[in-house]
């Protein structure tokens, strides 16, 4: 099983037990005024906005996304796994928002211009053994021909130390963007370790995005501050993160 620190969440330390029920608009600067009416105008009291910086990024809410959210974390077998693709095809598209892509100018069947935008070439998948595969389809139904790279980290039963036994990638690997995939980031310790890796074939960490459902206080902070330049998108901001998403999504649990 992947090196989760399932008791993070009630170990926190005072600041994080502190936070409110859910973070949903993050800035780098307290008196970030734009970022101050959003939070108002979604409910939430300044006292609980928690700055990450800018590595973290939120998709939107709505009264969809709640919805999953809550019955991911309630429901059966069924009905979880249907919930969970969803919420996942959003969070893979917010990621491709995050890609970089240049303008350019079409000629339409009727001969009109139009002028658009594509995305660079040189992107890449890259899940995080097990429960990172359940984000693939979601990223290929978007992206039908992207190649995904996989790495696979267990807990070492001596030490209990997060340790990787398996790691392939694209060849050029080092030249693309990433998008790695791990749908609950609770200690982080499974990502730094995947992260660490993914620097060791030659990857700037700058051109890592961290794709997640659901996200800790405790995670987001031992990644950032260890890798500043990386990107982290997520649902949601939450000391309590729903627990064992691989095995329920895939039935082994």
């Amino acid at each position: 099983m992947p090196c989760h620190n399932q008791q993070v969440a009630h170990t926190s330390s005072n600041s994080d037990n502190a936070i409110m029920k859910q973070v949903r608009f993050v800035s780098g600067d307290n008196s970030d005024s734009e970022s101050q009416e959003k939070a108002c105008e979604a409910g939430l009291p300044g006292e609980v906005q928690v700055q990450f910086g800018p590595q973290l990024r939120l998709i939107p809410l709505n009264d969809q996304v709640r919805e999953l959210q809550t019955i991911i974390r309630t429901t059966s077998r069924g009905e979880f796994v249907f919930c969970a693709d969803r919420l996942i095809r959003l969070v893979v598209e917010e990621g491709l928002n995050q890609i970089p892509y240049t303008e350019c100018v079409v000629t339409t069947p009727t001969g009109h211009k139009y002028e658009g935008v594509k995305f660079e070439r040189g992107n890449c998948g890259v899940s995080i053994m097990t429960s990172g595969e359940a984000m693939e389809q979601g990223l290929r139904d978007c992206c039908r021909s992207i190649r995904i790279g996989k790495i696979l980290i267990q807990c070492d039963e001596e030490t209990l130390k997060a340790k990787v036994y398996y790691a392939k990638f694209p060849p050029d690997v080092y030249r693309r963007k990433i998008l790695l995939m791990y749908p609950i980031l609770s200690s982080g310790s499974t990502v730094v370790e995947a992260i660490r890796v993914l620097i060791e074939h030659g990857v700037h960490t700058s051109h890592i995005i961290l794709l997640s459902l659901f996200s800790t206080p405790h995670g987001i902070k031992s990644i950032v501050e260890e890798f500043p330049d990386i990107t982290i998108l997520t649902t949601e901001v939450h000391p309590i993160a729903p627990c064992h998403f691989g095995q329920r999504y895939f039935g082994t649990d």
